[in-house]
């Protein structure tokens, strides 16, 4: 067995990065330009089929309104109304954030506060890049 070169006890890598606050946490950012990886937002997932599933619960008739089933739920009223209004979201903004093509800025936070009820006026509102892919 012949010996090359010595193996360097250490490597230095360089990756621009920053870190910024998303939904509660730390997540790194890479460049402009750099591809990042598709991220699901389990938040933003879980409250959307919560919101459905609730919409399907008045819908059936199982509860008569939102209080009652905001009651049984042991949720606030007001949250369950926020959350709702997730079933107002166009479907191709819904299909981006189930499949984590959301823009980083798009957190629950950002989806429930007020948006317009016209799908194609949502996009600018809640900050979706709709050719992100």
């Amino acid at each position: 067995m012949t010996r090359g070169a010595p193996i360097p006890e250490t490597v230095t890598l360089h990756v621009p990065f920053r870190i910024v606050k998303r939904g509660g946490r730390k997540e790194m950012r890479l460049p402009e330009g750099a591809t990042q990886p598709r991220r699901t937002d389990n938040t933003l997932v879980k409250a959307l089929a919560r919101a459905f599933r609730w919409k399907r619960m008045l819908e059936s008739g199982e509860f008569a309104s939102i209080s009652e089933l905001a009651e049984n739920e042991g949720i606030a009223f007001t949250y369950m109304a926020r959350v709702l209004r997730l079933t107002l979201l166009a479907p191709d903004i819904v299909e981006a954030i189930l499949d984590g093509r959301q823009r980083p800025e798009v957190t629950l936070a950002r989806v429930l506060e007020p948006f317009p009820v016209e799908w194609m006026s949502q996009g600018a509102a809640i900050e979706l890049d709709r050719d992100h892919s």
